[in-house]
């Protein structure tokens, strides 16, 4: 119905905060950032036992920004590591919380959102959703050949950020995301590069396991010397693993996650921390310039995205070996709660028709 208002309640779990909002139509009006202390969170065993703990406080600040769940038109949570799945808006139903709860594709406090908002949307009387998980896959069956049998790339990525920056993006310039190129790096404590066309991103630089090392994951490696490394006895798996994703990047080299740190570091002349930072740039260039040949070098625009694209000089350098390919759009940060009160929308009025999982 033309005119009409929908609110929205958004819900994004981190490993160390719950952010949430609300929204009427896209238009925020309350935005709260529920900070979990390490002594609050070392009681629970699970990222899915905090389930009660976090809906308490997720209903304790609604009530108390005087919000009446009765007035609420749908509730949205962040999509977790589900099985592989085409970009859009899914109805949250039985075998999806039954995949999120049991994280057979891994344990990550996003698995809460869909549960979260379940839980939320059953006492609103009201349907619940996720938007553009992590394991969004539209990708070519070329692409996950990975040349040894006994493994297959993954479409893991920033999906959800990413393709709300694509459709904002074609919105902007009044052309179909789906009659676009786009290659699209979305630069976080991960870097995911990708491939856009039809609608579809049809490559995907999994920022768990390959592409640039970033703030605390290590990107592709040395394979020879990653098996050396793996059988060396330093390591056990775990703490491996742990090495490459949450571990790796820069905090290994230079002990933090925070990129004004390492700004600071090179302002007071640290060599190392430049060189790092050149690094960055190099190898995510690279990928960009990787990904441009996916689409046979028709590219119509590289879109940058994430917290880094907020370093005006890291861009630029990114800007400068790439620019050669096509025109390029920054779009800062990530405003994953617009974007999952976005593709609700869609789905509220009608725009598009939510997936069944």
């Amino acid at each position: 119905m033309a005119g009409k208002s929908y609110k929205i309640l958004v819900i994004n779990p981190g490993a160390t905060s719950t952010k949430m909002g609300v929204f009427e139509n896209d238009k925020e009006v309350f935005k709260k950032i529920i900070d979990h202390s390490a002594d609050e969170l070392k009681k629970f065993k699970s990222i899915m036992d905090q389930k009660d703990f976090r809906l308490e406080l997720l209903l304790n600040n609604l009530r108390d920004n005087k919000v009446d769940l009765k007035s609420l038109s749908a509730v949205v949570g962040r999509g977790g590591l589900l099985k592989p799945l085409e970009s859009g808006t899914y109805e949250i139903n039985g075998a999806m919380l039954t995949d999120l709860v049991e994280g057979k594709r891994g344990e990550h406090a996003s698995n809460l959102g869909g549960v979260l908002a379940d839980l939320i949307a059953k006492r609103a009387g009201v349907k619940a959703y996720i938007v553009d998980p992590v394991s969004v896959d539209e990708m070519l069956p070329v692409a996950r050949i990975s040349g040894m049998p006994d493994i297959e790339r993954e479409s893991l990525s920033h999906a959800l950020n990413i393709k709300a920056v694509a459709k904002r993006f074609a919105k902007e310039t009044g052309k179909p995301y789906e009659k676009m190129n786009l290659v699209i790096a979305h630069l976080g404590t991960g870097i995911s590069v990708t491939a856009h066309t039809g609608g579809r991103m049809i490559d995907v630089v999994n920022p768990k396991e390959e592409g640039p090392f970033a703030m605390d994951r290590c990107g592709a490696l040395p394979t020879m010397a990653l098996a050396t490394l793996c059988y060396s006895g330093k390591y056990t798996e775990k703490e491996l693993k742990k090495r490459l994703f949450g571990d790796g990047g820069i905090y290994a080299y230079l002990g933090t996650k925070d990129l004004r740190e390492v700004k600071k570091m090179i302002a007071g002349g640290n060599e190392k921390a430049r060189l790092l930072y050149e690094a960055i740039v190099y190898q995510t260039s690279k990928e960009i310039g990787s990904m441009a040949t996916v689409l046979k070098g028709k590219v119509d625009t590289i879109l940058l995205t994430g917290g880094m694209a907020n370093d005006e000089e890291l861009i630029e350098k990114i800007k400068d070996r790439v620019k050669f390919i096509a025109d390029i759009k920054v779009y800062p940060g990530e405003d994953e709660l617009k974007a999952l009160a976005e593709g609700t929308l869609r789905v509220l009025k009608g725009e598009e028709k939510a997936k069944i999982y």
